[in-house]
């Protein structure tokens, strides 16, 4: 639940003159579903209550609703106010579209991010496309897009609200004098002193240990080689390129089998749990590439970032229980 969605939840539901709304400035470029709307008409009993900016009468999230109690011949509707800004409206209502009842079309939603990209530069990638349902990836071709020339912002800020900066090549160079000065320090530590993610400090740390630029030179999405930093993973997450025959996934399923016969993980709540995880990505490890492939594409946006989502959590987890992380700690 966003902040705002929040803030609306503990505001009085109120009957609202129909006549009053407005039901323009929709993420929906096509308008109302009419099939959608039947289906509301022909449903017993009220329908939730709407959600209106109260300064501008527009409404937020139920558009499908106003046009179903019409349909009724009803003069008011239940609703409840939003009076945040508008373009925290407009933000409001498209992450409500997506979180319940008919889903906005993928060209709804980039038209959305392109909106929401420019009314706010300073949230990452991610944040927009959290809101949005669409991956940070398509989100970033879309800033680009819409940026044009105007000026680069050195930071943004990220779903957990926390600022994190796009170059970080000066958060890398600090984080490996500290390591080199400071070798008990913490991944975490390291990370949190540098202003850079533990998966970028654990970067940081392999590229000491083998003695490498610890700001690596990377290439722009269209090929031109481009030196430059490694951006933290909340900006930009990493993208797959996949010509021709894929690699296949490989997960060494023996290693998981000896661990789900250590009593010390197969006797605990938590222990249990891992094994569930780790044995259900063993289990599914050769099936990925005909899971790949069936992924509808209405779907795959979604989905795409849902894996990236998860790898961060796998990389965070691998991060906190690595040997190193916890003799450090």
């Amino acid at each position: 639940m966003t902040p705002d969605e929040e803030d609306i939840s503990h505001q009085p539901i109120i009957e609202m003159e129909i006549s009053s709304l407005s039901l323009s400035g929709s993420p929906r470029l096509a308008g109302a579903d009419l099939v959608h709307v039947e289906a509301m008409v022909a449903t017993q009993g009220e329908l939730p209550p709407i959600v209106v900016h109260r300064p501008t009468m527009r409404v937020i999230d139920g558009a499908h609703r106003v046009h179903a109690a019409l349909r009724r011949g009803e003069a008011t509707i239940a609703g409840r106010f939003y009076d945040g800004p508008e373009d925290d409206a407009f933000v409001l209502s498209v992450w409500l579209n997506i979180s319940h009842g008919l889903p906005l079309a993928l060209a709804d939603r980039k038209r959305a991010a392109e909106r929401i990209a420019v009314s706010h530069p300073q949230w990452s990638d991610r944040r927009v496309a959290a809101v949005t349902g669409i991956s940070p990836g398509t989100v970033a071709d879309i800033r680009r897009r819409v940026a044009g020339t105007s000026a680069r912002d050195s930071s943004r800020i990220g779903q957990d609200g926390r600022v994190r900066p796009l170059d970080c090549s000066a958060g890398r160079l600090l984080a490996g004098r500290l390591m080199s000065e400071n070798p008990h320090l913490s991944l975490r530590q390291v990370a949190k002193a540098a202003a850079i993610s533990p998966e970028t400090a654990r970067d940081v740390r392999n590229r000491l240990h083998s003695g490498a630029d610890l700001v690596p030179t990377r290439r722009a999405r269209d090929g031109a080689p481009a030196t430059g930093t490694a951006p933290d993973r909340e900006q930009h997450p990493l993208n797959l390129v996949r010509p021709g025959k894929r690699p296949e996934p490989v997960l060494d399923s023996s290693t998981v089998n000896r661990l789900m016969s250590d009593p010390a993980l197969r006797y605990t709540d938590t222990g249990r749990n891992l094994l569930r995880l780790l044995s259900l990505h063993s289990r599914w490890a050769k099936e990925w590439e005909a899971i790949v492939d069936n992924v509808p594409p209405h779907c795959a946006d979604v989905v795409a970032d849902l894996a990236r989502q998860l790898a961060d959590l796998w990389s965070d987890f691998a991060t906190r229980v690595g040997p190193g992380e916890r003799m450090a700690s």
